[in-house]
This record gives C-alpha cells, sequence and structure tokens, in this order.
C-alpha cells in the first residue's frame, strides 16, 4: 500500500482552506486512524508526504526554501506553523509516523509544496529545487526518503530522482482509464471499471534508469463522497481489492494499492471500508497467499537480483 499524504498542498490550486475542510471534514483523524488501523493489523505501507507538512515554521512565500519556485505557485502558501495552520503543518504527525510499530516508510510526494512536475515552463533546474528542499525537510525530521510519487501522477524529468537518492517511484497505473488522465473519457473509463467491479492489473518492477526502480500502481481507491458512492457504492472498492490480490496471486505478481488518507474522510463509513479492505489482506498474508512489503522493500530485492537467482528474491505473490 502506498498513501499521498499531502493534506491541503495537494488542492493548494483548487481549493481554499474552507473549501478544503469541508470536502474532508475530519481529515487529521483520517491520517491518525489509518496509521492505528495499520498498527493494529501489523501492516508496513509506503507514506509519500510533502515535504512542506514537516516543517516546524514557514514565512510562507518569503520562506528562504521557496526561493527558487515560481511564484505564482507559493503565493498561496501561508505563514506560520503547526499550532495555528495544521492544514499546511504536521510535523506532530509526521514524527508519529516516523516512530510507529512496525515501521512505515516514509517517502517524497513531489518535493517541498506539490508543484506539478509537468506544469507549463518548468525547468528541471526548478524542479531540482523543488526536491532537494523536499529532501532537505525530511531529512531535518530524521527522514531519508527513497521512494517517490509524482504530483497527480503527473511524470516528468526522471533523471532527477537518482541524482538526489531517490531509488524507486511509484509509475502510472497501465489501465486505459487512467492512461486517459483527467478527460472526460478517463473519468467516465473510471467509473465503468468501478460498476463492473473490475479486476486491477498485477504488476512487476522495471529499471527505467540505472538504480531507479518504477513501482507502477495496480488501484487507486475510486473517491468515496457522497455523489460518488450514490453511483457506485462502497462495497465496489473492497471487492476490487479483493480481486487485484487474487490476481497478484494468481500471475504471482505485485497488487500495489494506493490512495490518500484525506479520501478516507469523504463518508462516514470511510474506515468500515477500509478495515474490510484490511481485513482480506491480514487473512490472505496469515495463510502465507501474499507478502506485504513497502516499496523501498521492492526496490531493494530487485536489487538483488543482480546477485542472487530470481527465485530467492521473487518468492510469491507481493502486496504493497
Amino acid at each position: 500500500m502506498s498513501f499521498d499524504t499531502e493534506q491541503i498542498w495537494g488542492h493548494l490550486d483548487l481549493l481554499s482552506e474552507a473549501q478544503f475542510e469541508k470536502q474532508y471534514p475530519g481529515v487529521f483523524h483520517a491520517h491518525e486512524n489509518l496509521l492505528t488501523c495499520l498498527s493494529s493489523a501489523g501492516i508496513s505501507a509506503t507514506w509519500f508526504v510533502v515535504g512542506g507538512m514537516t516543517l516546524g515554521r514557514c514565512e510562507g512565500a518569503r520562506d528562504s526554501r521557496m526561493a527558487g519556485l515560481p511564484a505564482q505557485w507559493t503565493a498561496a502558501v501561508p505563514a506560520g506553523g503547526e499550532a495555528t495552520l495544521p492544514l499546511w503543518y504536521r510535523p506532530s504527525f509526521v514524527e508519529r509516523l516516523r516512530e510507529a510499530s512496525p515501521s512505515q516508510e516514509i517517502g517524497l510526494h513531489g518535493g517541498l509544496t506539490h508543484l506539478i512536475w509537468t506544469a507549463p515552463h518548468l525547468t528541471p533546474n526548478v524542479l531540482s529545487c523543488e526536491l532537494a528542499e523536499g529532501i532537505r525537510a525530511l531529512d531535518q525530521a530524521r527522514i531519508r526518503p527513497r521512494s517517490f510519487s509524482f504530483p497527480r501522477d503527473q511524470e516528468a524529468h526522471h533523471q532527477l530522482l537518482p541524482e538526489h537518492g531517490i531509488q524507486c517511484f511509484r509509475g502510472r497505473t497501465p489501465v486505459l482509464s487512467y492512461r486517459l488522465g483527467r478527460t472526460l473519457p478517463g473519468a467516465v473509463l473510471r467509473i465503468l471499471d468501478e460498476l463492473r467491479q473490475a479486476t486491477p492489473p498485477p504488476v512487476w518492477p522495471y529499471e527505467s534508469l540505472p538504480g531507479l526502480w518504477n513501482i507502477p500502481s495496480s488501484l487507486f481507491l475510486y473517491p468515496i463522497g457522497r455523489t460518488r458512492a450514490r453511483l457506485a457504492p462502497l462495497r465496489t472498492r473492497i471487492e476490487r481489492f479483493r480481486r487485484g490480490l487474487e490476481a497478484a496471486i494468481r500471475y504471482r505478481g505485485i497488487f500495489h494499492f494506493c490512495l490518500h488518507p484525506d479520501n478516507l474522510a469523504e463518508s462516514p463509513d470511510g474506515f468500515h471500508m477500509f478495515e474490510d479492505i484490511l481485513d482480506q489482506l491480514v487473512r490472505m498474508r496469515n495463510r502465507g497467499d501474499v507478502e506485504v512489503l513497502t516499496m523501498a522493500e521492492v526496490a531493494e530485492r530487485m536489487e538483488r537480483l543482480r546477485t542472487e537467482p530470481l527465485h530467492q528474491v521473487l518468492s510469491g505473490p507481493i502486496a504493497l
């Protein structure tokens, strides 16, 4: 499992704070509850954190860490800290995440500010600054990220990742509805996939650049807000998760399930649904049908392929 952990950073160009809180009520509890659920189930996951969330104090657009980033993007970033702006700054939660048991992997989501990597006129130098400052922010929180996810799945400039010590990233879901992106045909196909409870594809890691492993997603949680749930009931999310696990078992591949913790706050039934999902995973893990790994652990195994026989490295199906 991998989670894009961004809070309002992921919406700074889309929603105001009031709009964000209305769409995702109780978002702080969602992060805490998600971590509690995983700890209770004995499950390790990969949490991709926006670097800005780790900051104890930020001067907003005037902060020296924002100096190399586009002014039209950073203008929306307010000055403050967790006491006054917890939608932006949550170092206390990142600390709990770092100390959790079983251990949770903390990767980087985009960089310092969730800058969209395919935005027009962005240069490699600007993106390198966003990436370096995000890594520096996590480093000051005593975290060294080895895995990465692109904001809104907009991949670009992969060569920057290994230059900054990143070993793996989450690639796009290999199905047509996601290849079409944020378009009307893509949205129609995604709801149709949900309604017919389409089986998510197993995936396999591949080396996109020397030392950089692409571990694609198999399935993103379809939003569970009132409008979407009216079209597709929450039980479809549970059924698709089950089918994805079974496909990974059948083909001895990886089932990579992804979500935003914020999404679980969209419905009062969000955590009942997620607990049902975890129950399936725990049962299959306890039977020995699947092994649960973080993304960095998958990348480490792929590196071992260079020196060890394949059957010793990939012993069976894997759930992330």
